[in-house]
Parts: structure tokens; C-alpha cells; sequence
């Protein structure tokens, strides 16, 4: 998909690969695949439901890139050899979604991004958290445009 995020290839399940992880990589992976899955849920409702053309649009490329995010996320967790404990299980969206809600879920992975960047051991895992990040900072440009648009 073009605009998708890449991640280098590393050989599966060698000793190295998962070596080259630490405990901030782990748990940033672990947090982002999660916060991606729910997130999705929304952006996959949004085109439905939304009455707004525009935002239907920005819901359906949301979602699609959320999706190629999940599958990259998924193999470095893979690569890890971290298990899928899913830490953060039940951390419910229990409000309805407004534009200020994806505005802050937005800028909650940036900063995850950034820190995986600063402190992740990975070199694959703070690449793809740079690529999430540029990609990030994008969609809530895009967002902060739309709701601009508005006012």
C-alpha cells in the first residue's frame, strides 16, 4: 500500500534478532498493537456512520493504515520472542469518539513513538516508531486541517 510503513527484514526466531529488543521495545509494542486495534474499531465505524464526507475519508485511510501498521507491529513482536500477553487488556474507550478524542489518541502514540525512538534497543523497533510517528504527525495534521475547515 503506498504510504505504508516499512520495516527492514530480519531473519525469525534467531537468537539475535530478539536479542536486539529490550524492555522498552517490548512494552512499546505491546501498548501500540492494542491502542491500533481499538482505534481501528472506531475508524471502521467512522465510514459508516460519519455524516461528513470528508471525515468518512479520513475514517477509510485511517483504518487502512492502521491495518499495515498492526501487520508490522505484529512481526517485530514475532521477532521479539516477547510473548502477546496483551498488558493492557480492558483499557476501554467507553465515550463516544469526537474529533478532541482522536486528536489526544493521536498525540498518546506520537509520544510513545518518541520514546520508543529515544530508548527502544531495536534498531527495526525505533525505525518503524519513526515511520508511526512521521505517519502519525500527518494524520493529525490532516485532522487539525479538517476540523480548521470547520470553524
Amino acid at each position: 500500500m503506498a504510504g505504508a510503513p516499512r520495516a527492514e527484514a530480519t531473519r525469525a526466531g534467531t537468537p539475535r534478532a530478539a536479542a536486539a529488543f529490550n524492555a522498552i521495545d517490548i512494552a512499546w509494542i505491546q501498548l501500540m498493537i492494542p491502542m491500533d486495534e481499538r482505534a481501528r474499531l472506531l475508524t471502521d465505524l467512522a465510514g459508516s456512520r460519519a455524516g461528513d464526507p470528508a471525515l468518512a475519508r479520513f475514517a477509510q485511510r485511517a483504518a487502512e493504515r492502521q491495518g499495515a501498521e498492526l501487520t508490522l507491529l505484529r512481526g517485530l513482536l514475532a521477532r521479539s520472542a516477547a510473548p502477546d500477553t496483551r498488558p493492557h487488556e480492558g483499557h476501554d474507550m467507553p465515550v463516544m469518539v469526537s474529533a478532541d478524542t482522536l486528536r489526544a489518541h493521536l498525540t498518546q502514540s506520537l509520544l510513545l513513538c518518541a520514546g520508543e525512538r529515544s530508548s527502544g534497543g531495536s534498531g527495526e523497533a525505533r525505525e518503524l516508531a519513526g515511520e508511526l510517528e512521521k505517519a502519525g504527525s500527518a494524520r493529525l495534521a490532516l485532522l487539525d486541517a479538517a476540523r480548521s475547515d470547520k470553524s
